[in-house]
């Protein structure tokens, strides 16, 4: 313990207050992805109306206008949580480095209530405003719905290379908030890596639901378009996540070792370090895994022959609980790794034979996709938050030190979980009664109604 408390707490509360924090961002980081993605395929799906005179994109805009209003509410009610639960379950960390990390929040908080304006704006413009003018107020949703996720992900940034700061006697002192949030080495990672995989989730996601209606016989053109829409998006960013995974992985090795260490579950301190597939770490090495040969040290430093530092090079208390940060990482980069394979196959026919795929296995694996994206979502944020351990703020304080003391955790966790069931089952029929509502019927061919036929 480094002097944070003067008291212990117990470590009941401790993991009590992580699976409470770690419930609420599972609900609400899906979320995040609508807010950072869905508006831009909004805004293209009505500039492609726009552009070509063609209903089918404006009613597709039109409805999914509909859906990000829906997530969006929710979204308010799970961001809010996660805000009080910030100060409830860690009020050291709040109350010792909130002057740090404070501007990105009031931003985001800025960057919330615009998004807010604009929303209702374009939900309730649709047959108010010009379409020019109708288009330009779906402009600023897309450009909040990223500053407000970025200024979160600065602080979280800030939590992985902690900077912009000084202690003296246990106090932050000399406090520069725009230096410690973008002067940042995991800044930029970390946001286009959430970026990519907004729109990985959001499209694969989208795409898999018209992709059981493509799967059912409806095939109009009004179903084509909504799944090659979200699925090309998705198509695009999931090989390009890859590359990005490689940007991060090196970042890592350099600033935080323990956590490379951990991905792999690499024990002594190696020169040319393998990576196992899959296996179990246990007493300093992984069994029953798949050994690859210095594929570690390539990807970490891009030289096979690298040392790459072993966990048992660091102190036991400093250690992350090493197989849920492998599983989680590997969980993370197989489905990748699937989803990167699957959007090749699509652009591939998409661009080479100018239509989408026939197969119905490749529409049976679209609709899988969807879930897959979210629980590699997730997977990625348990490698990132799980894998920085003990600590809450990098090498400063730890976790146990910014735990709050008080009881009654398992009742708030207990009430927190029933809320969120009844906000899944409430989003669920909310989504169902916008997709059963029936579609504008199809205008008349061209030349009945010149011949005035109704």
């Amino acid at each position: 313990m480094s002097g944070w408390l003067s008291q212990v707490i117990d470590q009941d509360y401790l993991l009590q207050a992580r699976q409470m924090q770690a419930l609420s961002f599972a609900v609400h980081i899906p979320l995040v992805c609508f807010g950072m993605a869905l508006p831009t395929l909004i805004l293209f799906l009505e500039w492609r109306a726009m552009r070509t005179g063609q209903e089918v994109y404006r009613t597709l805009a039109r409805r999914w206008s509909r859906i990000l209003v829906a997530l969006f509410a929710v979204g308010v009610v799970t961001g809010t949580v996660l805000s009080f639960e910030m100060g409830l379950l860690w009020p050291q960390f709040v109350g010792t480095f909130g002057s740090v990390f404070g501007l990105g929040f009031a931003i985001e908080g800025f960057s919330f209530f615009v998004e807010a304006i604009f929303i209702g704006v374009y939900v309730y413009g649709w047959d108010r405003l010009s379409p020019r003018w109708h288009f330009a107020s779906g402009i600023p949703i897309v450009l909040t719905g990223v500053t407000g996720s970025f200024m979160v992900i600065t602080v979280n940034a800030w939590m992985n290379n902690p900077s912009g700061f000084r202690l003296q006697n246990g106090q932050v002192v000399d406090v520069d908030p725009v230096r410690a949030l973008f002067a940042n080495p995991f800044l930029w990672h970390e946001f286009v890596h959430m970026y990519i995989a907004a729109f990985m989730v959001t499209g694969f996601l989208i795409a898999g639901c018209y992709a059981v209606s493509m799967l059912r016989g409806r095939t109009t053109p009004y179903h084509r378009v909504a799944l090659a829409v979200p699925l090309t998006a998705a198509s695009v960013a999931a090989p390009a996540q890859i590359v990005v995974g490689d940007w991060a992985a090196r970042t890592v090795g350099e600033q935080q070792p323990v956590k490379l260490a951990a991905l792999e579950g690499l024990g002594a301190t190696t020169s040319g370090a393998p990576v196992h597939l899959l296996g179990w770490y246990v007493d300093g090495e992984v069994r029953y895994g798949i050994e690859i040969p210095r594929l570690l040290s390539l990807l970490a430093y891009h030289d096979p022959d690298s040392t790459v530092r072993g966990l048992l090079s660091f102190p036991p208390e400093d250690l992350p609980p090493v197989n849920v940060v492998r599983i989680a990482f590997q969980t993370m980069v197989g489905i990748g790794s699937a989803l990167a394979l699957l959007a090749v196959i699509f652009l591939y026919i998409r661009i080479r034979a100018h239509r989408l795929p026939a197969s119905r296995w490749f529409y049976r694996a679209v609709v899988l996709a969807g879930p897959a994206a979210v629980v590699a979502l997730i997977a990625g944020w348990v490698t990132t938050e799980v894998g920085r351990q003990p600590w809450v703020v990098y090498g400063v304080m730890r976790t146990n030190e910014a735990v709050t003391a008080a009881s009654g955790i398992p009742i708030g966790y207990a009430v927190l979980a029933a809320i969120y069931l009844g906000v899944v089952v409430g989003v669920g029929w909310i989504l169902h009664r916008l997709a059963i509502r029936p579609l504008p019927a199809d205008p008349p061919p061209r030349e009945l109604v010149e011949e005035g036929v109704p």
